[in-house]
């Protein structure tokens, strides 16, 4: 267990992340399935409950496939009685929402919690800043949006008893600031939860078809109205008076607390985002001749306040994104220089700060693989044999560093398995040589279709299925083709290359992604072939390695160079760029602490020149 406070007793005052809390309010809920596919900001969730799972052998956990299928997952359990929770980051809602809306149609029976992290300013999410409140007001789902690590244990369970009174799926929305804040929270009690139940048939409720869609819609509309009506004053807050009012949700809220007191101001914490209660902004509006909406990225809340405002207070001015951005995450300085203006604020403290940050001089580290990166090696490999003149087919994971110097090699990165009918699309109308750099995970979770339409459709590029056997880029979590699953039960994995060839592609091989010579000399039979080809560029993820091996009383390989004179300096260090190679002048060193040992820099430039280190009995011991 990462955090063993999550499981401490009840009553007890423990420092927990957002992500933690939450994983926490789910078990004091009585969750009794968890269904989920790792997404930064959300992967400390189902981490937690996993790793709770294992040892409180209370509830089941699952790594789905994807979140559409974790999302299915948990929509199945709770139809059948049993409270259910699947997490996943904004992108994942794009993938499950094939099924996502219509479940909110078709309700449920038990609770079951769908908790959703946006990723403003896009720490961990390259592709968008996509704001998802958007896909509550479309699909009609209520949405809860706790402000700091209290709220999002105790949101967690009420959301499960939202759920569970008028049947109906929640959301619960974080950003990364919220998920990846920590903070105290009180536990409550862990709930024994319920593990099995009965799926009931009903027709009229699971098929959505006419007229039983309309009846279901119905339905939802009225749920809507009731969840409204209850909780609309209930969780949303107001605090302090005056003819000012600020509102805010989320971690905003925390943004404006940080402005101290302010007399003569009014402040509201919207924490039910959807349905948004129009008598509690009503009551707020009222009286008031300033407003101002602090939220992150799109004018949600701010479209509502003014259509509100102009039936109970048409004078009220209100402020919005016209004077906070609509891009990028907020900051406490960021929300006070827009709003002293208007409360007449004093000048703050924080400029003083970002100009001495300034005059320091910090040296610049680019993003790099970690030192022993089988995806290094691979990179490597590729770009030695094949040149620059081909077409880099970037996908989601830890590869995608591969944009970076020295390599360069990603063109585009578009969303997870893209790459593949990206690039069915480029070679289709275009004689471009072309290379696909897709990972295990990402190829398990949305790659297969692509790359069963390439076979279908006679596309000919040069796939490389870099397998580091593990979800490593969210933190090293389990898929398909590893041999534990979720529960730490061992499983036989499902091996790449034989789904490779099940879609009836021919040119399918392994290769020990460490083993240069065989690596390169693969490439090179491949790219002259004018066929589909799947090279499986297989090695463990070095990290994993090295604490297992930890694990079991050892140490892995170093290495060292012992003859200056003829390394390769200049390749090892500009082209292979591995972070435990140290220029100094014209001699090139092997960081010992740094070094985990996969000996591709030895294959470049000679055994003569690069060595294991061999240590004696008495240094060993």
């Amino acid at each position: 267990m990462e955090n063993p406070e999550v499981l401490a007793n009840e009553g007890k005052r423990v420092v927990l992340l957002g992500n933690e809390a939450i994983a926490r309010g789910a078990m004091e809920a009585g969750v009794g399935i968890v269904a989920c596919y790792p997404g930064t900001p959300s992967s400390e969730v189902p981490m937690t409950l996993s790793d709770a799972a294992q040892e409180t052998k209370s509830f089941y956990f699952e790594w789905s496939t994807n979140e559409k299928v974790a999302l299915e997952v948990c929509a199945g359990a709770a139809w059948s009685g049993v409270r259910s929770l699947t997490a996943m980051k904004h992108f994942g809602l794009n993938v499950a929402s094939d099924s996502f809306f219509p479940v909110i149609f078709t309700g449920v029976r038990a609770g079951f919690v769908i908790m959703v992290a946006d990723d403003p300013l896009g720490h961990s999410s390259a592709q968008s800043e996509q704001d998802t409140r958007f896909y509550y007001r479309m699909g009609k789902i209520p949405c809860l949006e706790p402000s700091d690590t209290q709220e999002a244990k105790d949101f967690t369970k009420l959301a499960f008893e939202i759920s569970e009174k008028y049947e109906v799926p929640v959301v619960l929305r974080t950003t990364t600031m919220v998920s990846h804040s920590a903070g105290t929270v009180k536990l409550g009690k862990i709930k024994k939860p319920k593990t099995t139940g009965k799926f009931v048939k009903d027709l009229k409720r699971y098929y959505n078809i006419r007229p039983n869609l309309q009846v279901l819609h119905s339905k939802l509309n009225k749920k809507l109205e009731k969840i409204e009506k209850e909780f609309g004053m209930k969780l949303n807050k107001i605090e302090g008076k005056g003819s000012m009012g600020i509102i805010a949700n989320g971690v905003s809220y925390q943004y404006v607390k940080e402005l101290g007191k302010l007399p003569n101001v009014k402040i509201a914490n919207l924490n039910l985002t959807h349905p948004i209660s129009k008598a509690f902004v009503s009551k707020f509006l009222k009286g008031l001749k300033t407003v101002v909406v602090v939220e992150e990225l799109e004018p949600v809340v701010e479209n509502f306040v003014r259509g509100v405002a102009k039936d109970v207070n048409p004078n009220v001015r209100i402020y919005g994104k016209d004077i906070l951005p609509r891009v990028g995450e907020y900051t406490p300085d960021i929300v006070y220089d827009a709003l002293a203006p208007i409360l007449k604020l004093k000048k703050h403290e924080f400029k003083k700060h970002e100009q001495l940050l300034k005059k320091i001089k910090l040296p610049v580290r680019k993003p790099v693989f970690c030192p022993g990166c089988p995806h290094r090696s691979t990179f490597y490999a590729v770009k030695k044999v094949l040149g620059e003149d081909v077409v880099w087919a970037g996908d989601v994971g830890c590869y995608v560093l591969g944009i970076f110097e020295p390599f360069e090699m990603q063109d585009f990165m578009i969303s997870m398995g893209a790459s593949l009918g990206l690039t069915h699309g480029i070679k289709k109308v275009s004689k471009q040589k072309a290379v696909v750099f897709i990972g295990d995970s990402t190829f398990f979770h949305n790659g297969m279709q692509g790359l069963v339409n390439m076979a279908r459709h006679g596309t000919k590029p040069l796939v490389m299925i870099m397998d580091n056997e593990i979800t490593a880029m969210t933190g090293h979590q389990p898929h398909p083709g590893t041999e534990i699953d979720g529960m730490g039960i061992r499983r036989k994995p499902v091996l790449i290359e034989d789904v490779a060839r099940s879609f009836g592609i021919k040119n399918v091989r392994v290769v020990n992604a460490f083993d240069q010579k065989n690596l390169q000399a693969t490439i090179r039979e491949f790219s002259k072939k004018n066929e589909l080809c799947v090279i499986v560029s297989r090695a463990p993820c070095r990290l994993v390695m090295k604490r297992e091996v930890r694990a079991k009383g050892g140490t892995l390989t170093k290495f060292r160079v012992v003859n200056q004179k003829s390394v390769n300096c200049k390749e090892l260090v500009k082209k292979f760029a591995c972070p435990a190679m140290v220029r100094r002048g014209n001699r090139v060193f092997i960081r010992e602490d740094v070094c985990l040992g996969c000996g591709v820099c030895m294959q470049i430039s000679g055994k003569g020149d690069i060595a294991p280190i061999v240590k004696s009995k008495k240094e060993k011991k």
